[in-house]
């Protein structure tokens, strides 16, 4: 009963991210403005993010577009964000600045921008202004997508972030990724649906305060950072009050 009331919510979550879906389109919306302010710098603009690891939600419907940037641009990192925050203001969009991404919503559709100069026409690692710092970091998109993927917890993941956003908890995305394949590292594939999520809930519920996440891209940038002591906790807290309840009131 309780797979098959998960398995509905995630059947009605389910959106088309082929490459005509219409969260697609909002690429094509955007590009005049990346051209404009990237000019000769431009390398590509790709999804990235939850669209493009599978564990997006309609419900959440949204798109991470990853610009890459010629390691040849003059720019310090922190002059790159606030010119494409200008450059889309200028445009007639309403920027949101965020960590290492700008939001716009775009024909109802949110999306977040996030700006990399890669650092070598070597590898396709990149650097990234960090706004709430005031500094950088290395990552690597093509890592966390291949990471998220090959872990193949995109139904738990999904669910997980219904949790979230029903709920209206403050854990990040890529955060919340990488803690569900951590809290099923040792159990196996072919469990149920509602037993993989209550050993998520279980690991947040005794464990998020004091897990280490770090970055598959780098070890030095520790993920569960992002969080506070208070925001860990809220969310320990959630979890353990739905695992005393009804998967209904888990999840809608």
């Amino acid at each position: 009963m309780s797979d098959a009331y998960l398995a509905q919510i995630l059947q009605r979550e389910t959106i088309d991210t082929g490459i005509f879906s219409p969260v697609r389109r909002v690429q094509q919306t955007l590009a005049p403005s990346i051209q404009r302010w990237a000019n000769r710098f431009l390398l590509s603009v790709e999804p990235s993010g939850s669209f493009a690891k599978g564990t997006a939600n309609r419900s959440g419907t949204d798109i991470d577009l990853f610009i890459s940037l010629h390691q040849d641009v003059p720019d310090p990192l922190a002059d790159i964000y606030g010119s494409l925050f200008n450059r889309l203001r200028q445009d007639g969009y309403a920027p949101r600045r965020q960590n290492v991404s700008i939001g716009v919503t775009v024909g109802g559709v949110k999306v977040d921008l996030v700006p990399g100069k890669r650092q070598n026409a070597y590898s396709t690692d990149h650097s990234l202004f960090r706004s709430k710092a005031g500094t950088w970091t290395k990552t690597n998109v093509t890592t966390h997508v291949n990471h998220i993927l090959l872990a193949g917890r995109q139904r738990e993941t999904r669910i997980l972030k219904l949790w979230r956003n029903q709920k209206g908890l403050d854990f990040p995305s890529f955060y919340l990724e990488l803690t569900v394949i951590e809290a099923l590292a040792r159990t196996g594939v072919l469990n149920s649906l509602s037993y993989n999520v209550k050993l998520c809930l279980e690991y947040v519920r005794d464990n998020l305060s004091r897990a280490r996440v770090v970055d598959p891209a780098n070890t030095n940038n520790v993920i569960s950072d992002d969080l506070t002591a208070g925001g860990k906790t809220t969310i320990e807290r959630a979890a353990a009050t739905a695992l005393g309840g009804s998967w209904a009131q888990f999840v809608q």
